[in-house]
């Protein structure tokens, strides 16, 4: 199934669906962040306008990150193509790059402010978890981010193929994790960082299993890269919800 990736053009100027999802997935994790800092009465830190502040910064930021990853792991191509290095209107983020800065843009932003980083972390993971379901539809149009061969009911059509739609798989457990964290964990919360440390862990195990299908990983040597990140953002989940029950316990 082809589907143009150019929603409209403006003064010569194309205005691709990758980039209005995107935007659409910025605006509301934004909105959600800011819902979330009120539904805990701005403690720890938090304050009115919060999301505002913040949001944007890291967005950019991550968006940044995400490209910049990218390319390092694709810097064969790129070091002949210094021209495309800024192209992402054509995709070539990859998600991994922009939770790395975004996260640590988040942390410095909370050492100047002085928020507890946790606390901030929690009200932006489900906002991050919906923000990934609906990006992930942008690599749907862009026809990337597929799995290989497949006979499955559910199976996508790639250049004459049947392929696995693991863009689909990525987008479903993040709608599903964000339902999971804003409208029942949330409401329940036992510890600080403890809806940050069920992202980290759903979502890497979630990653391992998806990466594993797709045909477009970017490797080191013979290792996936996002297999690797995810063994070591599920590690960090695991210890950040062992510590988090632990004192929680006490």
């Amino acid at each position: 199934m082809n589907i143009n990736p150019v929603a409209f053009s403006i003064f010569g100027i194309d205005v691709r669906w990758y980039g209005i999802l995107i935007g659409i997935g910025v605006y509301l994790a934004i909105t959600i962040l800011e819902k979330m800092a009120a539904r805990k009465n701005y403690i720890n830190g938090l304050y009115e306008g919060i999301s505002y502040d913040i949001g944007i910064l890291a967005v950019f930021i991550g968006v940044l990150g995400a490209r910049l990853y990218y390319v390092a792991f694709e810097w064969d191509y790129y070091s002949k193509h210094l021209n495309e290095i800024l192209a992402i209107r054509n995709g070539g983020l990859a998600i991994y790059g922009g939770i790395i800065a975004g996260a640590l843009t988040v942390f410095v932003f909370c050492k100047i402010k002085n928020i507890k980083f946790l606390s901030l972390a929690d009200c932006v993971a489900p906002g991050l978890a919906l923000a990934q379901s609906i990006g992930r539809w942008g690599n749907f149009i862009n026809g990337e981010a597929h799995g290989g061969p497949t006979n499955v009911p559910w199976a996508i059509l790639v250049d004459g193929e049947r392929v696995h739609p693991t863009f689909f798989y990525e987008s479903s457990v993040n709608f599903l994790l964000f339902v999971f964290l804003y409208f029942f964990l949330s409401k329940k919360q036992k510890f600080e960082g403890q809806l940050i440390a069920i992202y980290m862990i759903v979502y890497g195990i979630a990653r391992f299993i998806i990466e594993g299908m797709r045909t477009d990983s970017l490797y080191i040597g013979s290792f996936r890269v996002s297999q690797i990140v995810s063994i070591i953002l599920l590690i960090i989940g695991i210890c950040i919800y062992y510590i988090g029950s632990k004192k929680e316990n006490n």
